[in-house]
């Protein structure tokens, strides 16, 4: 586990908690904290200048998500990334940003394509740059500026969480060879046909999208349970 320079929070609990939260999942995709460390309640107090309660809250809503399991008598430990969840993921984030996208071309102004190629144009800096944790953070607000078109917070929520499970293989999967590129095109025919106002051609470019995610997180899933069976049959 990195160390880290205590600061101390002066915000309220709540904003403490947040940015706790934060910070904990963007570890947890970034495999800082790998799959099975403790999560040392007092160590990360001092870590993050805060008191228990903002980190217990924070543990809490990364364990609603599935990132972190609370034993009883033994402590909070990552969790590791279990292939079935994933799968689960993948098909609600598939339902839910299809019909996303569909309602956005829909609802498309101005504003939200000028959000929309303003995220492009950064996506393609970073990818320029090889900067992976930048690109990834693009990739979700990218797919937030859709969500938050269509005025749906409970969608965005349950968006957000199952997000949560899919971004450790995800960022994994995203140095693949020719991804990010490919992730960059996926996203810029997304932002087309938006643009259009054509609902079906925005659904079929954002199920094109995700099909080829899930095809690139399933190659490495495949490789990560055949490694898991090897170990257990030594």
């Amino acid at each position: 586990m990195s160390k880290r320079t205590p600061t101390r929070d002066q915000g309220s609990d709540h904003s403490k908690a947040e940015r706790v939260y934060r910070d904990l999942r963007r570890r947890i995709r970034d495999l800082d904290l790998m799959p099975g460390a403790r999560i040392d309640k007092n160590e990360m107090s001092a870590e993050y200048g805060v008191s228990r309660a903002p980190l217990s809250e924070a543990t809490a809503r990364l364990a609603a998500e599935g990132l972190v399991d609370v034993i009883p008598q033994s402590g909070s430990f990552v969790a590791a990334i279990r292939p079935q969840d994933i799968r689960d993921s993948l098909m609600i984030r598939t339902g839910i940003e299809i019909e996303a996208a569909r309602r956005a071309a829909l609802v498309a102004n101005d504003e939200l394509i000028r959000m929309l190629d303003d995220n492009i144009k950064q996506q393609s800096v970073a990818i320029h740059a090889n900067d992976m944790a930048k690109l990834d953070d693009l990739d979700e607000a990218f797919h937030v500026i859709i969500m938050e078109a269509i005025n749906s917070p409970r969608a965005l929520q349950l968006l957000d969480s199952t997000r949560a499970i899919l971004d450790r293989p995800r960022y994994h999967a995203l140095p693949i060879y020719g991804r990010p590129n490919d992730t960059f095109a996926e996203h810029q025919r997304i932002c087309d046909a938006i643009r259009t106002r054509d609902p079906e051609l925005a659904a079929a470019a954002m199920r094109i999208h995700l099909s080829m995610v899930a095809k690139t997180i399933e190659g490495d899933l495949a490789k990560f349970e055949d490694d898991a069976n090897k170990l257990k049959s030594k």
